[in-house]
C-alpha cells in the first residue's frame, strides 16, 4: 500500500509540474499545498521525481510509471519499498554495477539506448568521456564547500561532531552528501562557501597580482569574485550583472566573507556600456558567461526534457556579443577568463575560436573541468589575452 501511495503522489506531481519551471522551485510549493505529507513522504516523492527525470529522453514511448521503475533501479544503490513492491527481481540486483544494471535494462527493453538519456553527445566538448558523462546522470552530485583560509580545523571538527561523512578534495574543498543541512551544523556561515568543485577549480586560471583592477562581468551571486579575493585580497574589484536582485544576494554574501571594498553596477552587457565604463581599464576580466547550463543538469535533470538544440546557437550568439563588448576594457596582455557551465562545444571551444580569430585574442590555456569524475558539475574555462604592447 505504501508503494502504491508513493506512485500516486508521483503521478500527481508529474501531472501538475509545469514545463520550464525548476523542480527546486516547484516541489516546495507542492508540499506547502499538501501539508498532510510528512518529511519522509516528501523525501521519497522528491527522490522519485528526480530519478524519473534522470532517465532523460531514454525510452520515450514507455508508460510514465514504467519509466519511473527503470529510473529508480538505475539511480539507487540501496533497496527501497517502492522497487521491492513493483519490481522485486530488480530490487534484488540493486547493488549491481551501473554497467550490469544497464545490461539488465537493455535485456528487458531492447529499445533502450544509453545515448538517448542525453541525445546530444555529438555536440559536446572534446575530451569529455561520453559514456562516463551519460552514466553520471544516474548519480546525484555531491554538495561541495570551499573552506576559507584558516578555518579548516573548525569545519572538520563540526562535520565530525555532526557525524557527516565527507571527503577532503584538497585545497580547502570538501565533498559532502547532497542534502546535508549545513545551516543546522554551523553556527557561523562565514567559515566556508557552498561552491561546486569545478567552479572552485576555475580560480586556478585567475592568478591576480597585488593592486590589480579586476572586473567580474557576469557576477551573479559573486562566487568567482570570492575566489579571486581569497587568492589576492589587495585588488580593486568591479562586479556587474544584469539582474539587480542577484547583486543584492552578492552584497550579503560579500559581507559574510568580509569583502567590503568593491564597486557594483547593473549592466546589460549585450548593449554598448561605454557611457558607464568609458574610463575603466582592467588587469583581468572574469566572464562567467550565460549558457545552457548543460554541465549542471546532473543537479537539474528536468532540464534534459526541456532542452532544444537551437538553444546552443542562441547562447553562442549571446556569449560572442557579450565577449565583444567587454574585452575592449582589458589592458593589453592582461587576461580574460572565459567560463561556462556547459558541456557543449558550441558554447566552449567554438566561442574561444571566435575570440581568437575575430577579436584577436591569444589563447593561453583552456580546460574542460570533468565534473562527472567527482560527482560534480562539468564546466569549461579558458584564459585568453589581447596582444601585449
Amino acid at each position: 500500500m505504501k508503494a502504491i501511495n508513493q506512485l500516486k503522489t508521483f503521478q500527481r506531481i508529474i501531472g501538475e509540474y509545469p514545463v520550464d519551471t525548476p523542480l527546486s522551485k516547484f516541489l516546495p510549493g507542492f508540499y506547502r499545498q499538501n501539508k498532510q505529507m510528512g518529511s519522509t513522504d516528501r523525501r521519497v516523492a522528491s527522490r522519485l521525481v528526480y530519478s524519473y527525470f534522470r532517465l532523460g529522453q531514454a525510452l520515450p514511448n514507455l508508460a510514465t510509471d514504467e519509466r519511473l521503475i527503470v529510473a529508480e533501479f538505475l539511480c539507487n544503490t540501496q533497496s527501497n519499498s517502492f522497487l521491492l513492491h513493483f519490481k522485486p527481481d530488480w530490487a534484488a540486483c540493486i547493488n549491481f554495477t551501473i554497467d550490469d544494471k544497464l545490461a539488465l535494462i537493455k535485456t528487458a527493453y531492447p529499445a533502450f539506448k544509453l545515448e538517448d538519456v542525453f541525445p546530444w553527445t555529438s555536440q559536446i566538448s572534446a575530451g569529455i568521456d561520453k559514456d562516463a558523462f551519460l552514466k553520471s546522470f544516474f548519480c546525484q552530485p555531491d554538495l561541495f564547500i570551499r573552506v576559507r583560509n584558516g578555518y579548516d580545523h573548525l569545519v572538520k571538527a563540526e562535520l565530525n561532531k555532526a557525524g557527516v561523512v565527507f571527503k577532503d578534495e584538497g585545497n580547502g574543498c570538501y565533498a559532502l552528501p547532497n542534502g546535508t543541512r549545513l545551516e543546522t551544523i554551523f553556527a557561523k556561515q562565514n567559515w566556508f562557501e557552498v561552491q561546486d568543485i569545478s567552479s572552485q577549480q576555475t580560480g586556478y586560471f585567475f592568478r591576480p597580482q597585488r593592486w590589480d583592477n579586476w572586473w567580474d562581468a557576469c557576477a551573479a551571486s559573486g562566487g568567482k569574485s570570492l575566489l579571486l579575493h581569497e587568492d589576492e585580497p589587495n585588488i580593486k574589484l568591479v562586479v556587474s550583472d544584469i539582474r539587480e536582485s542577484v547583486l543584492a544576494n552578492l552584497d550579503e554574501r560579500f559581507q559574510l566573507a568580509g569583502l567590503t571594498k568593491y564597486q557594483k553596477k547593473v549592466l546589460d552587457l549585450t548593449t554598448n556600456i561605454d557611457q558607464t565604463l568609458h574610463d575603466y581599464e582592467f588587469d583581468g576580466i572574469i566572464l562567467d558567461a550565460p549558457c545552457s547550463g548543460s554541465g549542471t543538469w546532473g543537479r537539474t535533470p528536468e532540464m534534459i526534457a526541456q532542452f532544444m538544440p537551437a538553444k546552443i546557437d542562441f547562447f553562442q550568439r549571446l556569449q560572442k556579443g557579450i565577449a565583444q563588448n567587454v574585452v575592449k576594457y582589458l589592458k593589453p596582455g592582461k587576461p580574460i577568463i572565459y567560463i561556462t557551465c556547459s558541456a557543449f562545444k558550441g558554447e566552449n571551444e567554438d566561442v574561444v575560436d571566435y575570440l581568437v580569430k575575430e577579436l584577436g585574442l591569444k589563447l593561453e590555456e583552456s580546460k574542460v573541468l570533468k565534473g562527472y569524475e567527482h560527482k560534480a558539475d562539468t564546466m569549461f574555462v579558458a584564459r585568453l589575452s589581447p596582444p601585449a604592447p
